[in-house]
């Protein structure tokens, strides 16, 4: 089996596929998707995102210098797919979409009320690469629906159906097949049955 080559270009698939809301500096909301996203530092906790300059958000997002990132669910499929092909200038994506504005609790925003978990951002730094900027960002708070919670008070991605991207089609998240270390974990003991 060989292997092709290819032109230079973004394989790193699959990526979240969420929802990024702005305010514009006299107070209008403003919703895009955006899938060039991700986590980039743990302390302090950043993360980052990629415009195209010309998005609305991007305007938006150069006024406030604040964002919120909400993850993206199968049930929020078909807003999620609008949102990335319909301009905020053209009509409200909010209301098209029938999505809830919730204030975030730390920035002037707002966050997709249906969103299991919505990251608020305060950028530090941008920078022009070409086709896209991007902004890394501090978050400053996370909001995370309580039906997504599992018994032990952990968030829970098999209730909440995230959805990603990969070469323009969404697909959902499957089940979980290991969790972190287990390649190295030793066996434990064997449970005492009674």
């Amino acid at each position: 089996m060989g292997k092709q080559i290819w032109r230079p270009g973004n394989m790193l698939y699959p990526l979240p596929a969420v929802l990024v809301t702005t305010r514009s500096a006299d107070g209008k909301d403003n919703i895009c998707t955006v899938a060039w996203t991700g986590t980039v530092c743990s302390d302090p906790a950043m993360v980052s995102i990629s415009l195209r300059k010309s998005r609305l958000s991007y305007t938006y997002l150069n006024e406030t210098g604040v964002f919120a990132i909400n993850l993206t669910t199968v049930s929020l499929l078909r807003a999620t797919d609008f949102c990335g092909v319909r301009s905020g200038r053209e009509l409200d994506k909010f209301e098209a979409m029938h999505l809830t504005k919730i204030p975030a609790s730390r920035i002037d925003c707002c966050v997709v009320g249906e969103a299991p978990v919505s990251i608020e951002c305060s950028v530090k730094q941008k920078m022009d690469l070409g086709s896209h900027t991007i902004f890394l960002a501090e978050v400053v708070s996370v909001l995370a629906d309580e039906q997504y919670m599992d018994e032990n008070g952990r968030f829970s991605l098999e209730k909440a159906q995230p959805i990603v991207y990969s070469h323009g089609r969404y697909c959902a998240v499957g089940k979980q097949l290991g969790s972190f270390g287990f390649s190295v974990k030793k066996p434990g003991k064997p449970k005492k049955r009674h």
